[in-house]
C-alpha cells in the first residue's frame, strides 16, 4: 500500500515538476545523477546491519542491502575514531594528517588554546541568539566532494548539510556549501551561521515555528514491539548503562513528557532526534527543489541520536535495538520521499558511519570477557602530581589528555627551563606501568617505533603536527575511557573502525564485496561517478564495483 501511494505521488509530482521526469541532469552533456545523498549514521557498527536484519522492514536497511551494493569490510584508516574526523574523512577522502581534523577537540600547539573542530568566533549565530551558531568549516584544511561538485559546475550545483550536531552538518557540506543546518538545544530550532547566510530562509522559519520538537517530546519512548521479541539485547535494568540526563532511572519507558525544561538536549537522547532530522531533510529537499535544476545537487545528512544513545546504553542494550528498528522506519520514509522528489533511478545514495563503538566494559566482564577502563582525566591528574614531585614545580606540565594523546604545556616547560626529553621519558615510563596500557610512544620518535606497519600507518594518518599531542598511548582491546557505565569510542580496534558502506540508486547494481575498503574511498568514488575532480586532500581509491561503465 505504501509503495503504491509513493508511486502515485511520484507521478503527480512529475506532472507538477516536469524536470523530475528527466533521466539525467544537463551537466554540460555529462550523464550524472540528479542528486547525491549521503547518510551518515553516527556510531553505527557494521554488525548492526545484520544483528537486527530479521526485524527490519523491506524498505529501509534491507532495501539498501538487497537492491544496493554493500562493501562488507570497510574500515577507518586512522586513529582516533571520532565524529569530526569520521565525517570529514568520508567527504574529503582524506585523513586527519592532511585535513587537520584530528578530533572533536584539540589544542592548537602555536597558541596553546583548546579548539573545537568547527569553532569560529568570527561568525554569528543565524536563527537564534545562542552561541551555538558560532561555527564554520574553516578549521578543515581540505576540500570536500561537495566543494569539488560546486567547482565542477561553476557553482550551479547546490550542496547542503544537516545534522543535530554542528560538526555533522558543517564538515560534510564543505567550505562552499549553500548552507549547513544544525540543532540549537536552547530553542529547539534549526540554526546556521553567518558563514552561510544573513538570515534563515522562510521555509526554515516555518519549520521552526511548527514546534515539532515540542510535539515529539510529548511522547515518552516506549518499546516499539513487545518486550519478549527483543532477543538481541540484555535485560532492561543494568547498572552498567547510564541514565539519560533528564532521568533518574535507566529503564523503559524513557519519560520525555511533562519535563519543565527549555533545554532540548533530551531530544538528542531519543529516537525522535533522528526522526526530526529526516523530517527537516525532506523539507529542505522540497523547498530548495534539490535535483530539479538540471545540475547535480548534493545533500549530506547525519543522524546523531544513535551516538548520544549509544554512549549511554551501549551496543547490547534494549535502547540500541529499539533505536535501530525505529531508524529503519525513518530511512524507509526518507528513501520513499526521494523516490517522489527525484526518482529512484535519478538519485545516488550512500550510507556509512563516522565510527563504531565497543561494548560496555562491565557488560563484557559480566560475561567473562576481558575489558576495563582508564580515565584520561584521572591519568592527567596523576601525571601532573608525578611531575610536580620530580621537578618541584607547582604548575601543571600536562595540559590535557585528548583522544589518548598527552598534550604537554610546551610554553610552560620552556619558561621553567626544564628538560622536555626527560619529562617525556618520565611520563612514558609511568603510563607504560599501567596494566590497562599495551603501548605508549613519543611522536617525536615515531620513525623508530617498532609496530606492525598497518597499525603504524593508522597513527601516522591521524597525526597533524600543529594539532596533535606529544605522547600517544594505546589501551588493551575493550578498554575504554569510561568509569563504570556507558561506552566510549576512539580506538584502533575493529569495533571502532569497522563501519557499513552501502551504495544505492543511480546505476548501482546489487552486489556485495568482502575485500578490504576504507571510508576514504567514498569521496573519490563519487568523484569518479560524477566525472569531476576528487577532493584536493584525497588519499582514497575508487571503488570500481559501483562506478559502472
Amino acid at each position: 500500500m505504501v509503495k503504491k501511494l509513493c508511486t502515485a505521488l511520484s507521478l503527480l509530482f512529475v506532472l507538477i515538476n516536469p524536470a523530475a521526469a528527466q533521466d539525467k541532469s544537463i551537466n554540460n552533456g555529462i550523464e550524472r545523477p540528479k542528486l547525491v545523498v549521503g547518510i551518515v549514521v553516527d556510531q553505527m557498527r557494521w554488525d548492526y546491519l545484520y544483528r537486527y536484519f530479521n526485524r527490519y522492514g523491506e524498505g529501509g536497511f534491507k532495501r539498501l542491502l538487497q537492491k544496493g551494493f554493500s562493501f562488507e569490510n570497510t574500515f577507518i584508516p586512522y586513529i582516533p575514531t571520532v565524529t569530526a574526523a569520521g565525517h570529514s574523512s568520508l567527504y574529503t577522502g582524506s585523513v586527519p594528517a592532511i585535513s587537520g581534523i584530528v578530533g572533536n577537540d584539540w589544542i592548537e600547539r602555536e597558541t596553546g588554546l583548546k579548539m573545537y573542530c568547527t569553532q569560529d568566533k568570527s561568525v554569528n549565530t543565524v536563527g537564534s541568539t545562542s552561541p551555538q551558531g558560532l561555527m564554520s568549516p574553516k578549521n578543515m584544511l581540505t576540500s570536500t566532494i561537495g566543494d569539488e561538485l560546486r567547482l565542477a559546475t561553476n557553482f550551479k550545483s547546490r550542496v547542503f548539510g544537516i545534522a543535530l550536531k554542528d560538526r555533522g552538518g558543517i564538515l560534510p557540506a564543505g567550505h562552499s556549501a549553500n548552507a549547513a543546518y544544525w540543532f540549537d538545544d536552547s530553542t529547539g530550532y534549526w540554526i546556521s551561521s553567518s558563514y552561510y547566510m544573513a538570515a534563515l530562509p522562510q521555509w526554515v522559519n516555518v519549520f521552526n515555528s511548527s514546534r515539532k520538537p515540542d510535539s515529539m517530546l510529548k511522547n515518552d519512548w516506549s518499546l516499539l514491539y513487545p518486550l519478549s521479541t527483543y532477543n538481541q539485547s540484555t535485560a532492561d535494568d543494568k547498572p552498567f548503562e547510564k541514565t539519560f540526563d533528564h532521568e533518574k532511572t535507566r529503564t523503559f519507558p524513557h519519560v520525555y513528557a511533562n519535563r519543565n525544561t527549555k533545554n532540548y538536549f533530551r531530544l538528542r537522547q531519543s529516537p525522535y532526534g533522528n526522526t526530526l532530522t529526516i523530517d527537516f531533510a525532506m523539507q529542505l529537499l522540497q523547498n530548495e527543489k534539490l535535483g530539479l535544476s538540471g545540475q547535480t545537487d548534493m545533500l549530506c545528512v547525519s543522524l546523531s541520536s544513535t551516538d548520544y544513545i549509544g554512549h549511554k546504553s551501549g551496543p547490547n542494550s534494549l535502547e540500541i535495538e529499539d533505536l535501530y528498528l525505529r531508524l529503519d522506519k525513518d530511512i524507509e520514509k526518507f528513501l520513499n520521499f526521494l523516490d517522489i522528489i527525484v526518482g529512484e533511478n535519478n538519485c545516488l545514495v550512500f550510507l556509512s558511519a563516522d565510527h563504531g563503538a565497543p561494548q560496555v566494559p562491565d557488560f563484557m566482564k559480566e560475561n567473562n570477557l576481558p575489558a576495563g577502563s582508564l580515565r584520561s582525566s584521572e591519568l592527567s591528574k596523576e601525571l601532573n602530581k608525578l611531575c610536580a614531585q620530580k621537578y618541584t614545580v607547582a604548575a601543571n606540565l600536562v595540559q590535557s589528555i585528548l583522544e589518548y594523546q598527552v598534550y604537554l604545556d610546551i610554553k610552560k616547560i620552556d619558561s621553567l627551563h626544564l628538560d622536555i626529553a626527560d619529562i617525556k621519558k618520565t611520563i612514558i615510563n609511568y603510563i607504560k606501568s599501567k596494566p590497562e596500557v599495551v603501548n605508549v610512544f613519543d611522536y617525536a620518535d615515531f620513525e623508530k617505533l617498532i609496530m606492525p606497519a598497518q597499525l603504524k600507518e593508522k597513527f601516522a594518518n591521524g597525526y597533524f603536527l600543529k594539532r596533535s599531542g606529544d605522547i600517544q598511548f594505546i589501551l588493551k582491546p575493550q578498554y575504554t575511557d569510561v568509569l563504570t557505565s556507558g561506552t566510549e569510542h576512539g580506538a584502533m580496534y575493529n569495533y571502532d573502525t569497522h563501519i557499513p558502506l552501502l551504495w544505492y540508486g543511480w546505476k548501482i547494481k546489487p552486489g556485495r564485496s568482502n575485500r578490504e575498503t576504507f571510508m576514504t574511498d567514498v569521496a573519490p568514488t563519487i568523484a569518479a561517478i560524477l566525472k569531476i575532480q576528487m577532493p584536493n586532500g584525497s588519499v582514497g581509491k575508487v571503488l570500481e564495483e559501483v562506478v559502472g561503465e
